[in-house]
């Protein structure tokens, strides 16, 4: 699997000079050498870079300083061989693609919790219910220097039937040292994602008929206007949206917003 990072850095920090005749010229040299020996992505900064490596449609391994954790974790062990061993797990949702009982035994977590809403906990089996600490839609927790906020993620309408109903699953925001990360879960752009403010990267889904349409996704986006928006779980039932027509029509709309396309389907490449 190949493995894709992005980083998010936010100002950098120069090294004061002594106050003395060589302080202006010192100062250029400082500068000099930092434009010389950092690329666009590699920033010298004074917060944290948060690393993110695509697994498959939902599931994910973030690095955010010194936290590794990872997302719906599905794939079995083996999908994530050569990957940190996680701090912690978010799960958002009951379907197949999101929650897997096999992986999270097979991941030898021990004593690692498991962040998941209330209908989760009631699917895992008796032997991982220590791990397990229950979050539901509104609910806040300060955990392992993270403040993660649970948010709703629904199907438009709200029908008893939907695929997704209000107050089942999660979407999740963390917030750590001033930067924010939105991970939307299954969702169609309601209004709870729509009022999101100063989210610094956000992962939204996109697939028929379980999400919702490449345009929507846009229009939701745009509403909220995080600095980086990363389409994920893109495979629907009659292939994969397209994530390239979703990026037009992003910066179509805000060109300051940057849309990043990852690798979610590496099997895609080898069809």
């Amino acid at each position: 699997m190949r493995k894709i990072t992005t980083l998010i850095a936010f100002s950098i920090l120069l090294i004061g000079c002594k106050n003395d005749k060589n302080s202006e010229d010192s100062e250029n040299e400082a500068k000099t050498e930092i434009a010389e020996n950092t690329t666009p992505n590699e920033m010298e900064s004074d917060s944290t870079e948060i690393e993110i490596t695509p697994i498959s449609h939902a599931t994910a391994v973030f690095k955010w300083g010194d936290k590794v954790f990872y997302t719906d974790p599905v794939g079995g062990a083996q999908a994530f061989e050569g990957m940190q061993k996680p701090d912690f797990i978010l799960i958002t949702d009951i379907h197949g693609d999101h929650m897997d009982a096999e992986t999270l035994q097979a991941l030898n977590l021990g004593e690692t919790k498991i962040l998941v809403p209330d209908a989760v906990q009631k699917k895992l089996p008796e032997e991982m219910q220590e791990n397990l600490v229950v979050i539901n839609n509104g609910d806040s927790k300060e955990f392992m220097g993270f403040t993660v906020r649970a948010i709703p993620m629904y199907n438009l309408p709200q029908t008893k039937d939907a695929m997704h109903v209000k107050g089942r699953g999660n979407g999740y925001v963390l917030e750590k040292n001033g930067e924010r990360l939105y991970i939307s879960g299954d969702t169609e752009d309601i209004p709870e994602m729509r009022d999101l403010k100063n989210i610094d990267i956000a992962l939204v889904s996109m697939n028929l008929p379980y999400t919702m349409p490449v345009d929507q996704a846009a229009e939701g986006v745009l509403a909220f206007k995080p600095k980086k928006v990363i389409p994920y779980h893109y495979r629907g039932k009659d292939g994969f949206s397209d994530v390239e027509k979703f990026k037009t029509l992003v910066n179509e709309g805000d060109k300051d917003i940057q849309v990043e396309l990852m690798e979610w389907y590496p099997e895609k490449d080898k069809s």
